[in-house]
């Protein structure tokens, strides 16, 4: 018998941000897909402001720092 696991990591790339940069505890944190800008994932404070998945970052108001 096979076995599948789903595993739901939530927020999980908006986590790991703020676990390497601390100066962004409680910000809202958003981040972007590499090739059209869409938000992959989102911090709750970010949610609670009401940006959705997959929301492109023009339509949003949102800007990169154009970190890499």
């Amino acid at each position: 018998m096979n076995s599948i696991a789903l595993i739901d990591a939530n927020n999980f790339y908006a986590t790991a941000e703020k676990a390497f940069d601390p100066g962004l505890a409680r910000r809202p944190v958003i981040v972007l897909s590499n090739n059209d800008g869409c938000v992959v994932a989102r911090s709750k404070e970010a949610k609670q402001l009401g940006i959705g998945m997959g929301c492109r970052s023009s339509r949003s108001g949102i800007w990169s720092t154009g970190m890499t």
